[in-house]
């Protein structure tokens, strides 16, 4: 892994930048202003993941992380692919930074997601859709008799006071071959899994702080997060 500076903040510049880019989202204005992204977002982003991916190592000793920006790695690409969007924006205008676990492919993986933009900030955690076999393990974990109630106490803390947004609810109806009168089957509707917490204040992005805070929502986060590894596992075992 390559050796990276110590993450002192991301300066003023980022928030800056990403604010001209959503007024400037075309590709003759990112090259007059790419070494700014450069310096003000990849540089600083590359020595927070590592900083916070070894804060995560002490409570999930298998979380991956990678501060490569080819996209392989945990900072998201800036560019979007168009191709089969509505949106011809050409350009992110928030910055994304992944940090998973597990065998299969990152975006697939249970994790969690740190993102900022132009305004506002938030730490995100769990899986945004399941594949296939992850979506089968997961029904069968929601009614097994052990896992079930694991996971019911894992949200249970984040949803108090609502300070977290559960997620990935989509299904009006239980699938079939189980049993919608379940006392769990409202989990049955998801086809994700996910907690996220936002925030406006973006002061602390400019401080080594920011790594601080990151950290103490991943850890309230990561009994979800063990309990999806469990569920990621068995799919994977089974194949």
């Amino acid at each position: 892994m390559p050796s990276v500076p110590p993450f002192a903040g991301f300066p003023p510049a980022a928030s800056r930048f990403l604010h001209d880019l959503e007024a400037h989202n075309d590709g003759e204005w990112f090259q007059a202003h790419k070494q700014t992204y450069l310096k003000a977002i990849v540089v600083p982003a590359q020595s927070f993941v590592v900083a916070l991916g070894g804060r995560l190592q002490k409570i999930l000793p298998n979380i991956r992380y990678d501060p490569r920006t080819d996209g392989r790695g945990s900072l998201g690409r800036i560019y979007r692919d168009v191709r089969f969007s509505k949106d011809k924006h050409p350009f992110y205008t928030h910055v994304r930074m992944a940090f998973w676990e597990g065998p299969g492919k990152k975006r697939e993986s249970p994790g969690f997601g740190i993102y900022f933009e132009d305004g506002g900030w938030g730490v995100h955690g769990g899986i945004e859709r399941f594949p296939e076999p992850v979506l089968e393990a997961y029904r069968h974990a929601v009614v097994d008799a052990s896992l079930g109630p694991e996971l019911e106490a894992a949200v249970a803390p984040l949803r108090k006071g609502r300070r977290y947004e559960i997620g990935g609810l989509t299904y009006a109806r239980v699938p079939r071959g189980f049993d919608a009168d379940h006392p769990r089957a409202k989990w049955l509707l998801h086809d994700g899994l996910w907690a996220t917490r936002g925030f406006e204040d973006t002061k602390v992005l400019a401080t080594p702080a920011f790594v601080d805070r990151c950290f103490e929502l991943c850890r309230e986060m990561a009994p979800l997060h063990r309990w999806l590894v469990t569920v990621d596992r068995r799919a994977h075992t089974r194949r």
